[in-house]
């Protein structure tokens, strides 16, 4: 999905509803799942059926989930992520409301993010050498236009694009889910010991 395809989020009231940690488990399951039931989602996420269900409505109630095709006798309703994107632009026109509600959902975004790195390095050592060999997790400065980082914002998306879990319905023998994060971003350098803090809010 290209970066243009994906629907900026501006509701306050939406985005907080998604800023939960169960819900976003939910969504982050629906992204690599083509479908579930509450049932399902409840033992993944680790929450009661009843819970699960709830949450669920929650996020149809914002456009997150919608139903979907039935299974089997169709008793159970079934789940699925909506197949248009969300993203979280910051914009200088934003209220008080929707600048707070963006940073929350921010900031449970990364924290979950960086739990499932941690999870990821710290189990390196049980991985096969094959895998351990591939892994990467690296940081660089670069020096670019904005032009170019659009360049290369829109070049990593068409690299990741077609290993889309969801995309590979007949993945080659040996192939496992595997995780990538990237953000691209100004550099903001952190304050100078002594000197008074600035508030920076994310792009």
């Amino acid at each position: 999905m290209s970066h243009d395809s994906r629907k900026p989020l501006s509701d306050p009231k939406a985005m907080r509803a998604l800023a939960h940690p169960a819900r976003l488990a939910m969504i982050n399951y629906l992204g690599r799942q083509p479908a579930a039931t509450a049932t399902e989602l409840a033992e993944v996420v680790g929450v009661t059926p009843s819970a699960a269900s709830y949450h669920l409505r929650m996020l149809a109630k914002y456009g997150f989930v919608e139903d979907a095709p039935p299974r089997g006798d169709g008793r159970e309703r079934v789940w699925q992520a909506v197949k248009e994107g969300v993203s979280i632009e910051r914009e200088p026109q934003d209220e008080p409301m929707v600048k707070e509600a963006k940073q929350l959902l921010v900031d449970m975004i990364l924290a979950d993010s960086q739990r499932e790195i941690r999870r990821g390095m710290a189990a390196l050592d049980t991985e096969p050498q094959e895998w351990r060999d591939v892994s990467n997790w690296r940081r660089a400065y670069l020096m670019m236009t904005a032009a170019e980082a659009a360049e290369l914002r829109d070049r990593m998306e068409q690299l990741i694009e077609p290993y889309l879990t969801l995309r590979r319905t007949d993945p080659p023998e040996g192939a496992r889910e595997v995780v990538t994060h990237t953000s691209l971003f100004p550099l903001v350098d952190p304050p100078r010991p002594g000197l008074p803090t600035e508030d920076h809010d994310a792009g």
